[in-house]
């Protein structure tokens, strides 16, 4: 059967487009969509609550941005895009002050959520242990349920770039997955492949119709400096108030600092240091690999799954995260895939 691609909107499905982009990135915030359509028999409406799904399942829930309409000799066309709903929380601001001491990073996500609409605050997932890899959700001892002293936040910040720094302070990331979960932790690293990408040189098996490797130096460096300045404190000394950590990369063949600022309390420059590293790390090397559909056996494919990779061209064997997955109607070649791998758990 031949992979369906479904909006739900307005209490109608929509399932005929002339073309359409689908994007999901764990990296990027506020994953897009563009859909085109001749006629969608229903009024779609900038601001509509909508589903994304691929053969019956759910990849992405968001929000229509932009409706256009054009007519040409040709014919008419509807173009609806939008983001997931993480998109809203990108466009969102901070109204006021808010006090920061002594408050975890789930109290201060549910104070500041509460007024951005369609996001269910109860099924935020905060992961334990998330220096590891197959993190669990929230349990005891967790860095995320460890209260933070940063001072306060202003008005004018984004949310998003708040809840962000803040979860990088304990060195958990704030990704949303395509079903419309939102995650702070970190990235699977272990566990099974789920898929599987071919490139022999016989052609035996082979389901790459084009791949690509980049290997970037340009945003990593060899030593990250994290400083820091604790606030709302009474320390003794300086050394209690001032802050530092720092972390090397030996990987990179030249001298390079890279210095940055989280003043949150006294874990957060090693963590925050941590996360910019295996950030850097996972974009210095980057596979990208076309196929044709947009599943794989009864797999979607989608972000924050593991993927064995057999490719003899680049001399590439092993298991790699799928950090990105974009979903294309080629007009010559059908449904098309992109996925886009990176190092998993490059730090233990």
């Amino acid at each position: 059967m031949p992979d369906k691609i479904t909006l739900s909107v307005a209490g109608r499905r929509v399932e005929a487009f002339t073309d359409y982009h689908i994007d999901s990135d764990l990296y990027t915030a506020g994953d897009a969509f563009s859909l085109t359509m001749s006629d969608p028999g229903v009024v779609i409406n900038d601001g509509a609550r909508c589903q994304l799904s691929v053969n019956d399942r759910l990849e992405m829930t968001g929000i229509v941005d932009r409706v256009t309409e054009a007519n040409s000799k040709q014919g008419s066309t509807v173009t609806v895009e939008g983001r997931d709903l993480m998109g809203l929380v990108v466009d969102s601001y901070v109204e006021q002050f808010v006090t920061l001491e002594n408050i975890t990073l789930k109290a201060l996500a549910e104070q500041l959520l509460a007024t951005v609409p369609f996001i269910n605050r109860k099924a935020i997932e905060y992961q334990a242990g998330i220096a590891g890899a197959a993190a669990a959700k929230t349990g005891s001892n967790s860095l995320l349920d460890t209260a933070q002293n940063k001072a306060q936040v202003e008005p004018g910040q984004t949310i998003f770039e708040v809840l962000k720094d803040y979860a990088m302070s304990r060195g958990a990331m704030f990704f949303s997955l395509p079903n419309g979960t939102f995650v702070f932790g970190r990235p699977k690293a272990k566990g099974k492949p789920v898929f599987k990408l071919t490139r022999r040189r016989d052609g035996r098996g082979n389901n790459v119709i084009e791949g690509r490797r980049i290997r970037d130096i340009s945003q990593r460096y060899s030593k990250i400096i994290v400083l820091g300045q604790q606030q709302g404190s009474d320390p003794l000394g300086a050394e209690e108030i001032n802050t530092k950590a720092e972390i090397l990369d030996d990987q990179v063949p030249f001298y390079k600092p890279f210095v940055t600022v989280n003043n949150n309390d006294g874990k957060s420059p090693a963590e925050h240091a941590r996360l910019l590293l295996e950030r850097q790390r996972a974009m210095g090397l980057q596979l990208i690999y076309k196929v044709r559909g947009h599943s794989q056996g009864s797999r979607n494919w989608t972000i924050n799954e593991l993927c064995e990779i057999e490719d003899e061209k680049f001399g590439i064997f092993g298991t790699f995260l799928i950090y990105g997955r974009a979903l294309n109607l080629d007009k010559k070649d059908g449904p098309i895939t992109e996925v886009r791998l990176g190092l998993p758990g490059v730090i233990k």
